[in-house]
């Protein structure tokens, strides 16, 4: 059942990226979250060398800690979005190295002391076979004793409940075109693979009120629990040095609305 669960992801997930085929909305939508940089920043100044981005997207957690003066590098499959972090990072005159590579498959030909990846990314790797070669990776890429954070949305109730109809999010302006956006969401979660098909529908409306364009987006996401996600992490050489339920590093509940891990590699490996 197991394989057929995973091969059922496989197929129905092919192309998984279409949230982040337009990087421009994605930054209007996504760039004015925070709460995640002090946090890696308490970490960065403890770090010597170079500090690792995996699935940096446009930059939005890399630019934050280069600006600090850290030696960042910023790793993504997508080539549409390491094209717009280029530019915001040559805008503001930052040197940041920008590679397009798998995080299943990293071959950067460094270590180092610190990596992270933050936006719930970890969600992307469908499969135990994925999660387990994300985790492999990142080890080979980091020094002994060297810390791994990252976060993932907590499996709660609220969050594994299939909507049928359209639920309205939120509503914000879209900066190039100016027009009203409402974001609506559709949702199925399959208990079996633990992966949320979620559909989002933006519909953009002029001043009248009046909607004039309509765009929808597919995304799967895996939902991990935190005894599950304990052992995960053992298995591939982590130490769980703290688990959050948010960025601000309160305590990991049953109401938390997400799971923050800091973990260390086993020394020697």
């Amino acid at each position: 059942m197991r394989r057929e669960g995973d091969l059922h992801a496989r197929k129905k997930t092919h192309y998984n990226f279409e949230e982040y085929d337009d990087p421009a909305l994605y930054d209007g939508e996504n760039e004015s979250n925070t709460s995640d940089i002090p946090l890696l920043l308490k970490w960065a100044s403890l770090t010597k060398g170079a500090i690792i981005d995996i699935a940096c997207g446009t930059g939005r957690a890399t630019i934050p800690l280069a600006r600090q003066g850290y030696r960042v590098m910023g790793v993504d499959v997508h080539k549409g979005m390491l094209d717009k972090a280029r530019r915001k990072s040559a805008d503001l005159g930052l040197k940041i190295d920008w590679i397009q590579q798998d995080c299943m498959n990293l071959n950067l030909k460094i270590r180092a002391d610190f990596i992270y990846t933050v936006g719930n990314s970890f969600q992307h790797f469908l499969t135990n076979e994925e999660q387990d070669k994300l985790l492999a990776s990142v080890s080979r890429h980091l020094n002994p004793d060297g810390i791994f954070i990252f976060g993932t949305r907590f499996p709660g109730p609220e969050e594994l409940v299939s909507t049928a109809t359209e639920e309205f999010w939120k509503t914000y302006e879209d900066e190039e075109s100016k027009l009203q956006v409402d974001v609506y969401c559709l949702s199925s979660y399959d208990p079996i693979s633990q992966i949320q098909h979620n559909t989002t529908i933006r519909k953009y409306k002029n001043g009248a009120g009046q909607e004039v364009k309509e765009n929808k987006t597919e995304i799967s996401l895996r939902f991990v629990f935190p005894e599950e996600m304990e052992r995960l992490l053992a298995m591939n050489g982590f130490k769980i040095l703290n688990v959050y339920g948010d960025w601000n590093e309160n305590p990991l509940t049953g109401g938390s609305k997400e799971m923050v891990y800091v973990c260390q590699k086993a020394g020697g490996q």
